[in-house]
C-alpha cells in the first residue's frame, strides 16, 4: 500500500510539473507568429524605398523640364539683323517725263535694322541716303519703315512708307525680294540679295506744280 501510495504521489507531481510546461510552451507559441507577421511590414517598408528613390529620382527631370522652358521661350523670342546696300533708280516717271539712270544719274544706300519674330513677318526700318548728280546735286534722306513678309524659298515681298526728310515728299514703295544663304559659318553677312522696288512719291511743294514721281528701281545689298 505504501508502495502504491508512493507512486501515485510521483505520477501527480510529474503531471503537474508538465502541465505549466504545456502551457508556457502554448503561450510562447503565437511569438514566431508574430515574427512571421511583422516581416511583411519589413517587405512592405523595403519595397516603398525604390518608390521614395523614384520619386526623388523623378525630381531633377521635373527641374530640367522646367528650366528648359524658358530656353524655348528664348528661342520664340525676337531676334535683330539689318541689312546694307546701294539701290539704282532705273527708271522715272514724274509730271508727265519719263527719264533713265543715264539722263538722271542718282544712287542710294540703304541702311535697314530688321526685326524678326517666331512666324513670316518681320518689321524693317531703313534709312536711304541718296546722291543725286543732276540738277542741284542734291542729298536726300528718306526714312523708310515697313513689313517685310516671307514667302518661303528665299522670296519675300513687303510695303514701306516713305518720308523724305527736309522735303515735302511722302509716300510708299511696295518691294519683291530674292536672297541666297552665304555658308560661311564666321561670316558677319548671312545672306546677299536682289530686290525690285517701286516707289510711289507724291510731292506737294509750296508755290510749285505737284508732281506725283514713280520709280522703278534695283536694291543690291547683304543681310546680317
Amino acid at each position: 500500500m505504501r508502495r502504491a501510495s508512493i507512486i501515485l504521489a510521483v505520477l501527480a507531481t510529474t503531471l503537474a510539473g508538465r502541465t505549466p510546461l504545456a502551457q508556457a510552451q502554448e503561450i510562447n507559441a503565437p511569438q514566431p507568429q508574430a515574427q512571421e507577421s511583422s516581416a511583411p511590414q519589413v517587405q512592405a517598408q523595403e519595397s516603398s524605398a525604390p518608390q521614395v528613390q523614384a520619386q526623388e529620382s523623378s525630381a531633377p527631370q521635373a527641374q530640367a523640364q522646367g528650366s528648359s522652358a524658358p530656353q524655348a521661350q528664348a528661342k520664340k523670342g525676337p531676334t535683330l539683323g539689318g541689312h546694307i546696300g546701294f539701290v539704282l533708280p532705273l527708271v522715272t516717271h514724274s509730271g508727265g517725263q519719263t527719264t533713265s539712270l543715264a539722263d538722271q544719274p542718282a544712287v542710294g544706300f540703304p541702311v535697314g535694322i530688321t526685326v524678326k519674330g517666331s512666324g513670316r513677318t518681320a518689321f524693317d526700318l531703313e534709312f536711304v541716303p541718296q546722291y543725286n548728280a543732276t540738277g542741284q546735286r542734291l542729298t536726300t534722306l528718306t526714312v523708310h519703315p515697313g513689313l517685310i513678309y516671307s514667302l518661303g524659298h528665299g522670296y519675300a515681298v513687303g510695303l514701306r512708307a516713305a518720308f523724305v526728310v527736309d522735303n515735302p515728299t511722302v509716300g510708299f514703295t511696295p518691294l519683291v525680294n530674292k536672297s541666297w544663304p552665304i555658308k560661311h559659318n564666321n561670316s558677319l553677312f548671312k545672306a546677299y540679295f536682289v530686290e525690285a522696288d517701286l516707289p510711289v512719291r507724291f510731292n506737294r511743294p509750296v508755290g510749285a506744280p505737284a508732281t506725283n514721281p514713280v520709280t522703278f528701281a534695283m536694291h543690291f545689298g547683304v543681310a546680317f
